[in-house]
């Protein structure tokens, strides 16, 4: 469905294009260090053997580093 506007999601500027890069790559890099911490075996790419619990644990652990984070600054 189109709301009008072609350009959702998207930039026409190369320079955030790169942050968009950089956050994605560093939003990798927290999930597979929550991974770790929890001792979850997550792969780069398809992780479909995960369970839901395995998986729900990683993004929860996730919000839960953030929060204390938060709360600490």
């Amino acid at each position: 469905m189109n709301n009008g506007n072609s350009n959702s999601g998207s930039s026409s500027s190369s320079s955030n294009g790169s942050m968009t890069q950089k956050g994605r790559e560093a939003l990798e890099r927290f999930k597979m260090e929550s991974a770790n911490e929890l001792g979850v075996n997550l792969k780069q790419g398809y992780n479909g053997d995960l369970t839901s619990r395995e998986a729900g644990s990683i993004g929860g652990r996730m919000v839960q580093k953030m929060i204390n984070s938060y709360k600490q600054q």
